[in-house]
């Protein structure tokens, strides 16, 4: 059976508390009592951030100041093949007057989910538990002691996702480093993914596993992990990884690099369409630092993820 596509601008609310605006259809409604984000059908001639700008104005009175790319899916329900282009909405003028819904609710990321969702919207909730920062371990390089307290640090200042990468650790030290790592990391109730080494991984207990683009490449299925993501350079390895179902993807250098000497960074430039029109998260890496979380934001990553930049204090 051909399906009629259908594209549907949806936009993420976001409050400075970190809670998510949905929607509970009406009663006269397709999936009425279902769940949902606020948005609807892109009209003929308009972009997805357009027909999301007017939705909000006719569903919910507000008029939106400052709207980010996020996420785009696609979902075949019964009546229609539905792709849905997911924007932030950070900033909007105007008090919320619901005029279509049969209730609106603030909801915290990591908090229970109202039920029932509409599926198309599903997986959208586990995307907006992922930490908007990921810190790369580099014990190897500045001592394991020098690491787990610059870890202790961040962890203070807000850090909840850290990646544990350290191929140059003598084995039996770099297990004693990640369930070290793990504590400090559960303590704050952050996650924590190790980089490549399934066995360690499981051994300890973390969160998941991330792939190298290498492994990424090579592999015919998602690992069998809570929590999978993976190091991307170009397109092609990014869709790679929406193909397995992982759960996020980095993409860089964006800018030069100590790791990357003489390599150039593709710059915002590049990584906005690199990573458009995804259906995972992307995190933006290389040479960023806290400072660089709008911008990156601004171009359609999810967050930052960096290994110096994490680990330096506001004063250094």
């Amino acid at each position: 059976m051909t399906r009629k596509r259908v594209e549907v601008a949806a936009g993420v609310l976001l409050r400075e508390d970190g809670c998510y605006l949905i929607g509970q259809r009406a009663p006269d409604t397709v999936y009425a009592g279902y769940w949902e984000f606020p948005g609807g059908k892109v009209e003929p001639g308009e972009s997805p951030a357009q027909a999301l700008i007017r939705e909000l104005d006719e569903e919910l009175g507000i008029r939106v100041t400052r709207l980010r790319p996020w996420l785009c899916r696609e979902h075949l329900y019964e009546h229609a093949h539905v792709r849905l282009h997911f924007h932030e909405v950070a900033a909007w003028e105007g008090e919320l007057a619901d005029r279509v819904h049969s209730a609106l609710a603030w909801v915290r990321p990591e908090g229970p989910a109202r039920a029932p969702m509409l599926p198309a919207n599903g997986p959208i909730l586990k995307a907006l538990r992922l930490p908007r920062t990921m810190g790369i371990t580099q014990a190897a390089e500045i001592g394991v002691a020098a690491q787990l307290d610059a870890l202790e640090r961040a962890l203070a200042r807000g850090l909840r996702m850290v990646q544990v990468r350290e191929a140059a650790l003598p084995e039996d030290v770099c297990e004693a480093f990640a369930r070290a790592a793990l504590a400090r990391v559960r303590a704050h109730g952050g996650l924590l993914v190790v980089n490549e080494d399934e066995a360690l991984a499981r051994r300890i207990g973390a969160d998941g596993v991330h792939l190298p683009a290498r492994r990424l490449m090579a592999a015919q299925e998602r690992p069998d992990f809570p929590w999978v993501g993976a190091s991307c350079h170009d397109r092609a390895e990014l869709e790679r990884a929406a193909a397995l179902e992982l759960d996020y993807a980095l993409l860089g250098p964006v800018l030069p690099t100590l790791t990357h000497p003489g390599q150039a960074g593709i710059g915002w430039d590049g990584f906005a369409p690199t990573a458009a029109g995804l259906p995972l998260p992307v995190f933006a890496l290389g040479g960023l630092a806290p400072d660089d979380m709008e911008r990156a934001r601004d171009a359609g990553a999810h967050g930052i993820a960096a290994i110096r930049g994490i680990w330096r204090s506001p004063r250094d």
